[in-house]
């Protein structure tokens, strides 16, 4: 882990998504993070330990999904699969589909293993919030607020587009893994890597931190809210900082376009392997996404944090 001195920052953007808005001073105070995101050969030590069985492994709830389809009432997953050619991007079924049998161990399907496919040293997916905050808990740490994760990502760079800076490709190098070419049907993978890389496959950031940006989305601890929280005006000149913010509440967290579901939604931060120039422009510090907290994918993982000296 890495200890990162508290601080104070400007939070948020108003370059490029509606939810990143509005700017924000906000302040944390110092804590450990780690370096890198939980790998699968972490988690299988975790899950050797104390036989934990992760929600993909679990068959879901008829009661707690409404209308769902009797194959899907069956364990599995999420996992992202090219197009053959270009689809409307509105349109996310094109390139993800339910599997059964994905999960953690598999995390292509059943067909897939950590073994054959070398993904010991990758990130761990399929893991849903609950799954990460039961190996942060055995862990004796915790998971990021979403401050804590934007401040650490910036690695100390104040108003910088990038974990390094505000070029995405500084002379041509490539400083994360994102989707290069057009998504979803064409990666030219001038990063190396088709899906997840190895951590610490690219430059660190200021803070010594790896894959804070791209490789997978990570989730938080934040519930997620559309209406982000400003200082109130000490006066007409000035704000003051907001101390360690937290995300709202479950209630607030629920899909406006889902009100069947009564399941809330999780901030997950800094994009992934998915991300391109043409599709979720997210592999910057201050993007931010909604997750429900019982959704695993092949492109979602966690990374820990512990708050004090």
């Amino acid at each position: 882990m890495r200890w990162i001195e508290g601080g104070a920052f400007t939070m948020g953007s108003l370059s490029w998504y509606p939810e990143e808005a509005p700017l924000r001073r906000v302040s944390v105070d110092g804590f450990w993070i780690d370096e890198t995101p939980v790998t699968a050969r972490e988690f299988a030590r975790f899950v050797d330990a104390t036989g934990y069985v992760t929600t993909a492994q679990i068959a879901p709830d008829p009661k707690d999904y409404p209308g769902i389809l009797p194959e899907h009432v069956v364990p599995g997953s999420l996992v992202f699969t090219k197009t053959t050619g270009p689809v409307p991007l509105t349109e996310y079924h094109h390139w993800w589909s339910f599997v059964h049998g994905a999960d953690w161990r598999h995390p292509l399907g059943p067909d897939s293993d950590l073994d054959s496919l070398d993904l010991w040293d990758h990130p761990v997916v399929q893991v849903t919030w609950h799954d990460a905050a039961a190996y942060a808990k055995w862990a004796g740490k915790d998971l990021p607020s979403e401050a804590e994760h934007e401040f650490a990502a910036r690695g100390g760079l104040e108003g910088a587009e990038f974990a390094w800076g505000d070029e995405l490709a500084p002379g041509g190098q490539m400083m994360a893994n994102y989707w290069q070419g057009l998504f979803p049907f064409a990666n030219t993978r001038e990063d190396g890597w088709e899906r997840t890389s190895p951590v610490r496959s690219f430059p660190a950031n200021g803070y010594g931190l790896f894959d804070m940006i791209g490789n997978v989305w990570e989730w938080t601890q934040d519930w997620w809210q559309d209406n982000l929280p400003t200082a109130k005006k000490k006066h007409a000149q000035a704000c003051c900082t907001i101390p360690n913010p937290r995300g709202g509440t479950l209630k607030a967290s629920l899909d406006p376009f889902q009100p069947e579901v009564r399941i809330g939604r999780k901030v997950l931060k800094g994009g992934s392997h998915l991300c391109a120039a043409n599709h979720c422009q997210r592999y910057r510090p201050a993007a931010r996404h909604p997750e429900m907290i019982d959704t695993s994918t092949s492109h979602i993982g966690f990374r820990c944090v512990v708050r004090g000296g």
